[in-house]
């Protein structure tokens, strides 16, 4: 049995997968805020809850907003700040008495995906967030790359580009990354700088299909950018399939616009890159947890 846990802003969440990938449990609480100690007895006692009900042990992989340090094995970078200098690997081997298996949970959806989900069989993808943030995971052959600093897959601190005077600042202290532009705050941000108008991601998109002029403009602008900057990532790593995830991946138009979006970018003559959305939505973070043992 493989055990899964996807630790988020709002929710720690866990599932148990048999070794065919089928669902046994999934169980879910509240993320305790700004606890450390407390969000490591919420992990210990979902995984104490998940084998007693099964009767069984399993593996345990977790997936995080954050990376872990290969130097220190301190979290850093994480949306959870809670965890950012804690030793979290070693505190959770601990606790639950066994070795587990740590990995962004972009890396994790990527991976998830990858497996058995929208990109099964392929042998190179690209697993995109477009949420609160913007992350990323890279997997080849059926394993997510960690790279050299286990960041592989970071695009959305990579500066996207644009001509702006004075680019949006980004929380990591840098200005003008592609988080900044294409997050669902991002994209909230970049509507009201045009139009003064104070609207979420959703909203926007319904306006653009009632025929808002305005928020087809920002829906354009946001597809143009997108394209774009996984036009880089293409030119980089060549995925034989891009899958979008996060809030914005609900976005339909997305999959139809993207294409001719990215295409004019790509080093190629032809562009023949697939771009689609998960198979298992919100849970394939919690599912490419598990798979970490695979």
């Amino acid at each position: 049995m493989r055990i899964g846990i996807d630790v988020g802003g709002t929710k720690i969440e866990i599932a148990a997968l048999d070794d065919e990938g089928n669902e046994r449990l999934r169980r879910r609480l509240p993320t305790p805020q700004g606890d450390y100690p407390a969000t490591l007895q919420a992990i210990a006692r979902l995984v104490d809850l998940c084998e007693r009900e099964l009767g069984e042990r399993g593996s345990v992989g977790i997936g995080i907003p954050g990376a872990e340090s290969p130097s220190s094995g301190l979290i850093r970078n994480a949306n959870s700040t809670c965890l950012i200098g804690r030793p979290l690997r070693r505190d959770l081997e601990a606790l639950l008495g066994r070795e587990i298996r740590l990995a962004n949970d972009a890396n994790c959806f990527a991976l998830s995906e990858a497996c058995d989900g929208s990109a099964r069989g392929a042998a190179t993808v690209f697993g995109v967030i477009l949420g609160t943030g913007v992350g990323g995971g890279l997997v080849v052959g059926g394993r997510a790359l960690r790279g050299a600093h286990a960041i592989a897959g970071e695009w959305g601190h990579n500066p996207l580009g644009e001509a702006d005077d004075a680019p949006p600042p980004c929380y990591c202290g840098r200005r003008g990354c592609i988080e900044t532009y294409l997050s669902g705050p991002g994209l909230a941000a970049d509507h009201f700088r045009h139009t003064g108008q104070q609207l979420d991601a959703p909203a926007i998109e319904r306006a653009a299909a009632a025929g808002d002029a305005g928020c087809e403009a920002t829906l354009q602008r946001f597809e143009a950018r997108l394209g774009r900057a996984l036009a880089s990532v293409i030119n980089l790593f060549d995925p034989e399939v891009v899958v979008l995830g996060g809030g914005l991946s609900n976005m339909q138009r997305l999959y139809r616009n993207l294409p001719a979006r990215c295409g004019p970018h790509v080093f190629s003559d032809d562009f023949y890159t697939r771009i689609v959305p998960p198979a298992h939505g919100d849970s394939s973070g919690v599912r490419g947890a598990a798979r970490l043992w695979d």
